[in-house]
């Protein structure tokens, strides 16, 4: 077992590797910024580095910074977390080559799937459904642009082949506005990911975003842990996410599920990954592959009882794969609310001193979070402040249970989006599962309206 782990990361996720290393009897090292200094993670860990000021330019996205603290605190492995350098293949080959061991999959797995035109490619190869669109990265040619259009057919969507984040895409509706369209999405693949290439989806207009897990080791060993819903979104941002995915049958979810494990073994895939999907009648659509730890892993990880952190440190350690498909049991249902330090409904961040913190309790209730009372949140970082995550035997008793957790809930100092989630837990559409993808964004415009 890996003897020393350095967290390359901050926030509820640093806190969460931290706790999994614990129970496996390894040390943990905390690397903070400047700002991060009086965080929970920094002060629970064996040892703690900073380096660099608040910027994460110049701190957490700092490899010779980080690679630097691993040297002089002894660690034997560097865990990236999400975000920041966590689908980062630079920083991963950087990581082995300088002696270390990385707690994801090898660069040049993060590489392929890190490409969307090429992690197409290589789906289609596995047997994995993808949505119908352009044979890899759209040419120059203008005539040619059209006819793939027109053979996809309207509406069309562009995205940036080194993308994520819901940057650099763009919906086209006609012939008329498609090679300006395309213009200006490579010139935001360029300006967002320094690699101009853009490719063509069919557009779906009702889908929902379904993602499979997945666990493999270094000896050819695959088996996916089931499916999570994480529909609800504004401005392509996961806002909650649900573990089964409603109404989806579960004949289907083992079929997808096995092509996922089986296009692992033919990647030569190591470490947690997640498949993730567009759901549309019926129809899966491959759209990415995110080679680390998602931000919604708790969901999975009650409904399965499998901890998806801890088997990451085994299978980084070398170790096989604990389970088998077969002993992978699915019960009940499990929600998680992303808390963020945001106003509910604008979304604009809300940084400062947070003056009241009550946690709510009970059966079936999680808090994933790194604040505190008089906790300071910083204005530099991603807004998120934690999860709150509700479990129960049926969908009904997890949607009960985190009714009652989010009306306990108190954060003060700080706007936070609970009342959305209030809200959500009593919305029609969301009640009765399975709303689209485009579902929350249109229900928050209905509410602007007089």
């Amino acid at each position: 077992m890996i003897e020393k782990v350095l967290i390359a990361n901050r926030g509820e996720i640093a806190l969460r590797i931290q706790r999994a290393c614990r129970e496996l009897g390894i040390k943990t090292v905390a690397v903070h910024s400047e700002a991060d200094s009086e965080a929970k993670y920094v002060r629970l860990a064996d040892e703690s580095v900073c380096i660099g000021p608040a910027s994460s330019t110049l701190s957490y996205l700092n490899i010779p910074a980080v690679i630097s603290a691993a040297e002089v605190t002894d660690a034997t492995a560097i865990h990236p977390g999400y975000g920041f350098l966590s689908e980062n293949a630079d920083f991963a080959e950087r990581v082995q080559n300088s002696g270390f061991i990385f707690i994801g999959p090898r660069p040049e797995t993060i590489r392929l799937m890190g490409d969307k035109v090429c992690a197409k490619d290589a789906m289609k190869a596995s047997g994995v459904p993808c949505v119908p669109g352009s044979d890899g990265a759209l040419p120059d040619d203008e005539d040619e642009i059209k006819r793939i259009a027109k053979e996809t057919g309207y509406p069309v969507i562009l995205k940036a082949a080194g993308g994520g984040g819901g940057r650099g895409m763009r919906v086209v509706h006609t012939e008329a506005a498609l090679l300006n369209a395309a213009s200006l999405t490579k010139s935001e693949a360029q300006s967002f990911f320094g690699n101009p290439m853009i490719y063509m989806e069919k557009f779906l207009e009702h889908p929902r975003h379904v993602e499979i897990q997945v666990l493999a080791d270094e000896h050819g060993n695959a088996i996916h842990l089931g499916e999570r819903d994480c529909s609800m979104q504004r401005r392509h941002q996961k806002v909650l996410e649900e573990a089964p995915a409603p109404g989806l049958d579960s004949k289907l979810r083992d079929k997808i599920g096995e092509r996922c494990a089986e296009a692992c073994r033919k990647i030569g895939y190591r470490g947690a990954g997640t498949f993730e999907f567009l759901y549309e009648d019926g129809e899966f659509f491959f759209i990415e592959m995110n080679t680390r730890v998602q931000v919604e892993h708790p969901v999975t990880e009650m409904i399965t009882g499998v901890d998806i952190v801890q088997e990451q440190l085994r299978i980084a350690s070398g170790e096989k794969l604990r389970y088998k498909q077969k002993e992978i049991h699915f019960k009940g249902h499990a929600i998680e609310c992303r808390l963020n330090a945001e106003d509910p409904y604008t979304f604009v961040p809300s940084p400062g001193r947070i003056t009241q913190y009550h946690v709510p309790g009970g059966p079936g209730i999680r808090v994933d979070s790194h604040i505190y009372h008089n906790y300071f949140v910083p204005p530099y970082y991603d807004s998120m402040i934690g999860k709150l995550i509700a479990y129960g035997d049926t969908r009904e008793q997890a949607i009960a249970r985190m009714r009652t957790a989010l009306s306990e809930m108190v954060v003060d100092g700080v706007k936070t989006n609970i009342p959305l989630h209030r809200d959500l837990m009593l919305d029609a559409a969301f009640l009765k599962g399975g709303a689209s993808i485009h579902y929350l964004e249109k229900m928050l415009a209905d509410k602007k309206k007089p």
